[in-house]
C-alpha cells in the first residue's frame, strides 16, 4: 500500500463531530471551533465535500478497534508486551491484535513498526466500500440528466440561443449579475419526468437526492459541480437545511415578531397601527411608504442619496450612501410620525429588511411598537403591499425615483389619499383619517415637507 505522506490523526471522529454540528445549523467556522479543529480546516472540509457529509455519522459500533485502542496498542507494543497480554489489556481477542499488527503496521522504514495514526488511516482506507453511482454506470441516464440540467435554450424553430457567457468561479452567483442560460430543470422535475418519458424502462430511474449528491459530491464522478450553476438556487455548495431555517436578521428578536402583535391590530378595530416598506428603483433609489391599516392613509418618505453616492468609495461600516440605510430610514420615519398625535402612532409592522435595523432607537424616539413579519410573508402586510402596487403607477419599476423631491412625493401621497375606496364605503383615506385628528393637526400633517 503506498504511503499517504503524513496521515491525519483520527480524522473520522473529528469529521463526524464536525458534520453533526453542521447539520445543527452552525457555520463552518463555528462547527470547527466546537470540535477543536482550526477554522481554515473546517472551511476546507465543507468546501471540498460540497456541503454534504462525506462520512457516516452513525456512532462507533465497537466492533472494530477505535483510535484510542490503537494508541493503547502502540504503547503496549513499544513496551515489549506480547500479543496475548495486549489482548487482555484491551479486552480483545488475540487474533484481533495479531491481525491488526500485521495488516496496519507502518512499512515506510523497511520494517513493520506499529503507529496508531498510520494504523487508523489504513483501517479507514480498507473499510471504504465505494459504490459506483448509477449515473456513472448508465451513460444514457447521465446524458438525459445533463441535457435536462444544462441543455441549450432554443427558439421556436430549434435554433440555439447561447445567452450570456458566464465563467464558472466555483461559488454562487452574485446579486444582479448575468447567469448561464440552460434548460435548468430541477432535480425533482428530472426524476419525475423520467417515469413519463420511459414508463417501461426501469433502468431510467433516479431520485432527485441522487442527482444532488452527484452534483455536490465530486468523489462520485458522475456530474461536474459546474452544472450546479444551472440550478435555480445557483449554489456551488449545498446548504444544510437547519442553517437555512435559522437564517434571520441579527437585529430581530422573538419579542418583535408579528406573532407578538396584539390581536386587535389584525382586526383593524384600533387606529394608529401602520405598515411600512421600501419601493426600490433604478440605481438603488428608494422611497419609503407608510400606510395606516384602518383608514389606508398613506405617507411617503423622501430618501435622497447621500453625497458621494456612486462617486466615492463607501467607508467600511459607514452609512449606506444610497440613502435608504438604517439611519436614514429611522430619521425619515421619526420625522413623519412625530407630526401625528400620540394616539395615532401605536405600532409599525415592517418586513425583515435591514433598513429598519435601528428599530429600537426608533421606538424610543417615537413611541411606536415595532413588529417584523415572518420571512417571505408579504401577505402579513397586505395593506402596504396593495398600496405599493398603486404607487407603481407613479414610480414604475426600472426608473430612477431619486429624482423626485419631498414636495413631489407629498403631492403623490395627497393624490392617493384623495381616491375613494370601496373598503371605506367610497370615502377617501383623507376623509377617514381626518376624523381621527383635529383640524389643526390635520393641516400640519398635510403640509409636512
Amino acid at each position: 500500500m503506498p504511503s499517504p505522506g503524513r496521515p491525519g490523526v483520527n480524522q473520522r471522529e473529528a469529521k463526524c463531530a464536525f458534520w453533526k454540528r453542521i447539520a445543527e445549523g452552525l457555520s463552518s467556522e463555528d462547527a470547527a471551533l466546537s470540535c477543536s479543529i482550526s477554522q481554515p480546516v473546517g472551511s476546507r472540509w465543507f468546501r471540498e465535500a460540497g456541503g454534504m457529509a462525506p462520512v457516516n455519522l452513525a456512532p462507533h459500533s465497537g466492533r472494530y478497534l477505535s483510535f484510542a485502542e490503537r494508541e493503547e496498542l502502540a504503547l503496549l507494543r513499544a513496551q515489549g508486551h506480547g500479543v496475548r497480554e495486549i489482548a487482555r489489556c484491551l479486552a480483545r481477542s488475540p487474533s484481533t491484535i495479531s491481525r491488526e499488527l500485521r495488516r496496519n503496521a507502518a512499512t515506510r522504514c523497511g520494517m513493520l513498526v506499529y503507529r496508531a495514526t498510520v494504523a487508523q488511516w489504513k483501517a479507514e482506507r480498507a473499510a471504504k466500500r465505494p459504490k459506483t453511482a448509477k449515473l456513472v454506470k448508465n451513460d444514457r441516464l447521465q446524458e438525459y440528466v445533463q441535457s435536462c440540467l444544462a441543455g441549450t435554450v432554443t427558439d421556436a424553430e430549434g435554433r440555439t440561443i447561447p445567452g450570456p457567457c458566464v465563467p464558472w468561479k466555483g461559488r454562487k452567483h452574485g446579486r444582479r449579475v448575468d447567469r448561464r442560460w440552460g434548460t435548468s430543470w430541477s432535480p425533482e422535475q428530472i426524476s419525475s419526468r423520467l417515469r413519463v418519458d420511459f414508463p417501461d424502462d426501469e433502468t431510467m430511474r433516479i431520485s432527485h437526492e441522487a442527482i444532488y449528491q452527484a452534483l455536490y459530491i465530486q468523489g462520485r464522478g458522475a456530474l461536474h459541480r459546474e452544472l450546479s450553476a444551472y440550478l435555480r438556487s445557483g449554489r456551488a455548495l449545498r446548504v444544510p437545511r437547519a442553517r437555512r431555517q435559522q437564517r434571520s436578521k441579527h437585529f430581530i428578536s422573538p419579542e418583535v415578531l408579528i406573532s407578538q402583535r396584539p390581536a386587535d391590530v389584525a382586526d383593524r378595530v384600533a387606529f394608529g397601527h401602520w405598515e411600512g416598506d421600501l419601493i426600490i428603483g433604478l440605481n438603488s433609489s428608494a422611497i419609503g411608504t407608510l400606510v395606516e391599516r384602518t383608514t389606508r392613509f398613506t405617507l411617503l418618505l423622501h430618501l435622497p442619496p447621500m453625497p458621494g453616492h456612486r462617486t466615492s468609495v463607501r467607508a467600511k461600516n459607514g452609512p449606506a450612501l444610497a440613502g435608504h440605510g438604517a439611519e436614514a430610514v429611522r430619521d425619515a420615519i421619526a420625522g413623519k410620525m412625530m407630526t401625528l398625535p400620540q394616539h395615532l402612532r401605536k405600532s409599525l409592522t415592517w418586513d425583515q429588511g435591514a433598513e429598519l435595523a435601528q428599530h429600537e432607537q426608533l421606538r424610543i424616539d417615537t413611541g411606536l411598537a415595532i413588529y417584523f413579519c415572518d420571512p417571505k410573508s408579504p401577505w402579513q402586510r397586505g395593506t402596504n403591499e396593495n398600496t405599493n402596487g398603486l404607487l407603481r403607477q407613479y414610480f414604475p419599476k426600472g426608473t430612477d425615483i431619486s429624482r423626485y423631491s419631498g414636495h413631489e412625493l407629498n403631492a403623490v401621497a395627497t393624490t392617493l389619499n384623495s381616491r375613494p375606496r370601496k373598503t371605506l364605503g367610497w370615502k377617501t383615506p383623507a376623509e377617514a383619517f381626518k376624523k381621527l385628528i383635529s383640524s389643526e393637526s390635520w393641516t400640519s400633517v398635510a403640509t409636512t415637507p
